[in-house]
């Protein structure tokens, strides 16, 4: 039914909230040479959230960063962050009336992806953000394997120069994480009151 294929549309975002934040297993109870976390102080702080990443306070109440490199985890987050303030920004703009011309664009934001598939643009998108994602993987590969040195979600693509101070770099950092962290959230509640309500 419709109803159910919107309620799997829904449970199918919300997946990347719940990767959202890096993730640590709780802290043992007794005394521990671990410091507290600054997000959670009832929790050690994970050890390989150190703070030397941008927007780090030691959250990871799931113990991801056990598990996955935190390099791995930090380029997801960042890039999960970037497509959602890009694609919240989209959303609304649609749905504000801000559309491609043509006839095939003139739908909701919610419709769009059905509109797409009929007409072969998804197929398209799939195509050339495969190709990016695929050339994108060998900076990341070589990040992870190969000791570049490169930091997590950075392209060195800084056109404007605006990165040439280390202070104004670290404070774009910080700023693009804790952005990219509301995106994600933001997102994710404007598809669903969207679906919910059949509101854009």
């Amino acid at each position: 039914s419709c109803k159910l294929k919107e309620m799997r549309v829904v449970a199918l975002l919300l997946v990347p909230v719940a990767f959202a934040f890096h993730g640590t297993a709780p802290a043992k109870v007794g005394t521990s040479l671990h410091a507290a976390s600054k997000a959670l102080p009832f929790m050690e702080a994970p050890s390989a959230l150190d703070g030397s990443m941008a927007g780090d306070v030691g959250f990871d109440p799931l113990g991801f960063t056990t598990v996955f490199d935190i390099k791995w985890l930090r380029e997801a987050e960042v890039k999960h962050g970037r497509v959602c303030m890009l694609a919240w920004l989209g959303f609304v703009a649609t749905d504000l009336g801000f559309t491609l011309p043509g006839e095939m664009h003139k739908v909701s934001s919610v419709a769009a992806h059905d509109v797409a598939c009929t007409y072969g643009a998804m197929q398209q998108l799939l195509l050339w953000i495969g190709f990016v994602e695929v050339w994108g993987s060998l900076a990341v590969a070589q990040m992870m394997w190969e000791g570049s040195g490169r930091k997590p979600g950075d392209f060195a693509y800084d056109p404007l120069r605006l990165t040439i101070d280390p202070a104004k770099k670290a404070d774009y950092e910080l700023k693009e994480i804790t952005h990219g962290r509301l995106a994600m959230l933001a997102f994710s509640g404007v598809v669903t009151q969207a679906v919910l309500t059949g509101k854009g």
